[in-house]
């Protein structure tokens, strides 16, 4: 019999027993009225935050789609600018090209 209980871990089974404990009370704090109470203003405090945060979320996802337009626009702005400075570039190529051929 003492072979039984060397092979007990004192610490999970004293875990287990607290656990059980704990169980039982919260079962019996559960039925109180006053308990009740307290997890019903819980739970309405915990869907109010819900809501503001959903709501901060709707913000955010809005502000962020207009920030995600208007870098597209930049970047399409500066693609035109590019495209325009290899073109202005090109042409005056072309003309010192042309000037140089005049000289000569």
């Amino acid at each position: 019999m003492s072979n039984f209980f060397k092979k007990i871990d004192g610490k999970k089974t004293g875990i287990f027993a607290a656990g059980v404990l704990f169980g039982t009370a919260g079962i019996k704090l559960l039925t109180s009225r006053d308990a009740k109470k307290v997890y019903s203003h819980g739970t309405a405090a915990v869907l109010r935050a819900k809501d503001c945060i959903m709501k901060t979320v709707t913000n955010v996802q809005e502000n962020a789609s207009d920030i995600y337009a208007e870098a597209k626009q930049i970047n399409a702005d500066r693609e035109i600018e590019a495209e325009a400075q290899v073109v202005e570039d090109e042409a005056e190529a072309e003309e010192q090209a042309t000037e140089n051929e005049i000289c000569d």
